[in-house]
């Protein structure tokens, strides 16, 4: 597996990825996956945050993209990378890319970010009972921080997960 940035290359595989598992995309929006979901992650971001503090980048197999990450330099602090998305392709769910993929993330963070010393993310409670456990066996802790979640008409939580980075994840 490769990790790697979406390039322009890859935004019809980055929206075939989106649209292979619309059950995500439904619990944390209350929609089924747009046709410009893949050229949205490649945009979006914190309005004080600069263009180049994200990166989208591609876990590949076999020249095939099986996961996809949203990656945020310096957000919310200076010393901190926060993961905005990690979803595997549908198909290639449950044999340990996710996980791989993580791997190859934090790697990435550690010798192209040398600053970063937190990895951080939020998980929304609609989709809670997905992904916690997940981000628990790679060594992220609640922080106790929360706050409303609120996407057009779905509501919810959201909390805060980190994990300092150097810490080896418990599998």
């Amino acid at each position: 597996m490769i990790l790697r940035p979406i390039t322009p290359d890859d935004v019809e595989a980055l929206q075939d990825l989106i649209e292979s598992d619309p059950g995500y995309t439904e619990r944390v929006t209350g929609y089924p996956p747009g046709p410009a979901d893949a050229q949205s992650l490649l945009m979006m971001r914190p309005e004080n945050l600069p263009e180049e503090s994200k990166v989208v980048l591609g876990a590949f197999t076999d020249n095939r993209l099986v996961a996809v990450v949203d990656l945020l330099r310096g957000f919310p602090r200076e010393q901190t990378a926060h993961i905005g998305l990690l979803e595997v392709h549908w198909n290639h769910q449950g044999v340990g890319h996710g996980r791989a993929t993580y791997q190859l993330v934090e790697q990435y963070v550690e010798t192209t970010w040398p600053e970063i010393e937190t990895m951080r993310l939020a998980i929304v409670d609609t989709n809670a009972h997905v992904a916690t456990g997940f981000w628990k066996r790679q060594g992220f802790e609640p922080t106790g921080e929360e706050r409303p979640y609120r996407y057009d008409k779905l509501e919810s939580t959201v909390r805060i997960y980190e994990k300092p980075l150097g810490q080896k994840s418990r599998s």
